[in-house]
């Protein structure tokens, strides 16, 4: 027998259609707009919203311990790093999150199963560390693995224990969480990561999660979802060719990347000896462009004045944290003359004129590359040189060193 619907009922029904066809709507009406303003698409912005942990509204900033020390850290290590991280002024500038990366847990659980930190390079326990880092005004960091073990093999990893190792970190006070993927059977990172995601939403507290899947599976087009970064490389090297070769492939993921999720090409190596200072300040600028997370990957204690200037360059860190959190990308190449840019806040520019190649040379933008009116007239902030060349028209042009990059915020003045 046909069901008749009650005058209530149909109308309530008549309501609901409409409400889906408005939402249709507004959603094909936002990728349109994103599409023109080159912004990330609604696909993405809606996805990042279902993580919804508060966390990430611009890229995270501090330190990882594993580009410079792998293995070899203990408590002390991380202790007098929070503490350079404060008497160096990087903490100041945003530095926040002490991050300890793989190998600083035993080889097995205890008898109820929860990770145990190794005896004898953390006696005291990731508690007491957690609140000697949360005293410097910092935050703790920690690693794991969506498999069985860890990359090293020296420790457990997560899998099929992801509920008890979130709520074991949160009650150690642990602020941010990077989740490798070794040792993980082949079974699929969607089916792995989302478990973490929402174990780390019931652990009780509010931890940062750093997925490093490597880029394996496109993770850029599915995590947003569950995390607040995720990895889109493999592991960077202290090398010209690794850096740059890192950079081009995060390039491909720009679109996918804004507030509270953000493509991730790896840790810093600033400082670490592989390159020079021309090229680190290439690294950096790269980095803080592509609104990368900003992780120190030297040993701040002993770290060089010249490292410490680049990495404390509060107008490229600006650029970095600007509230409007759109990956900026390359927009034009010519052999190894390269222009990075991407939009700021305030209706300005970031851009980077990149000359990766082997000789001096001159380097030119033009406004209609870097998404301004090609009418504009622009005052231009060198973010190195700290100077600015007023009313420039048209295009900007400049000779950069070989491994070499300026950089710059156009500010529109007409």
């Amino acid at each position: 027998m046909a069901t008749v619907l009650s005058p209530l009922l149909l109308l309530l029904h008549v309501l609901s259609s409409l409400f889906l066809s408005l939402h249709v709507f507004v959603c094909l009406h936002t990728v349109a707009a994103a599409r023109v303003r080159n912004l990330p698409e609604v696909g993405s912005i809606i996805s990042r919203s279902l993580l919804d942990n508060g966390l990430g509204l611009t890229p995270p900033m501090g330190w990882n311990s594993w580009n410079h020390f792998h293995c070899n850290i203990n408590e002390k290590l991380i202790r007098d790093t929070a503490d350079a991280l404060v008497y160096t002024g990087l903490a100041t500038l945003g530095y926040t999150y002490v991050n300890l990366d793989d190998c600083w847990g035993q080889q097995d659980r205890d008898s109820q199963g929860n990770l145990v930190p190794k005896a004898s390079t953390f006696p005291s326990g990731i508690k007491a560390l957690a609140d000697y880092v949360h005293g410097k005004g910092l935050k703790l960091g920690i690693y794991s693995d969506a498999g069985k073990q860890t990359c090293s093999q020296t420790m457990p990893g997560s899998l099929g224990y992801e509920d008890q190792d979130a709520k074991t970190f949160a009650s150690w006070g642990i602020d941010y969480l990077k989740y490798d993927n070794c040792n993980n059977d082949g079974v699929d990172p969607r089916e792995r990561y989302p478990k973490m995601s929402k174990a780390l939403l019931n652990s009780g507290r509010s931890i940062f999660f750093s997925l490093c899947e490597w880029g394996d599976q496109n993770p850029a087009t599915w995590a947003p979802a569950i995390g607040n970064s995720w990895r889109t490389t493999g592991d960077i090297k202290d090398e010209w060719s690794s850096m740059t070769n890192t950079a081009d492939s995060n390039d491909a993921w720009a679109k996918y990347a804004g507030p509270g999720a953000w493509n991730d090409p790896d840790m810093l190596e600033v400082g670490n000896g592989g390159m020079t200072t021309e090229e680190y300040r290439s690294h950096f600028s790269i980095w803080a462009l592509v609104k990368a997370p900003l992780l120190i990957g030297c040993d701040v204690g002993s770290a060089s004045k010249e490292t410490l200037e680049i990495l404390s360059n509060k107008e490229v860190i600006a650029v970095n944290q600007d509230k409007l959190g759109v990956q900026g990308k390359k927009v034009k190449k010519e052999g190894d003359q390269e222009v990075w840019a991407g939009p700021l806040s305030g209706g300005r520019v970031a851009m980077i004129l990149w000359n990766r190649g082997s000789y001096q040379t001159s380097i030119t933008a033009k406004w209609e590359d870097v998404g301004l009116k090609s009418t504009a007239t622009v005052d231009a902030r060198d973010l190195w040189a700290h100077s600015t060349m007023s009313s420039i028209k048209g295009q900007l042009t400049a000779t950069v060193d070989s491994h070499a990059c300026k950089m710059y915020v156009l500010t529109p003045v007409n």
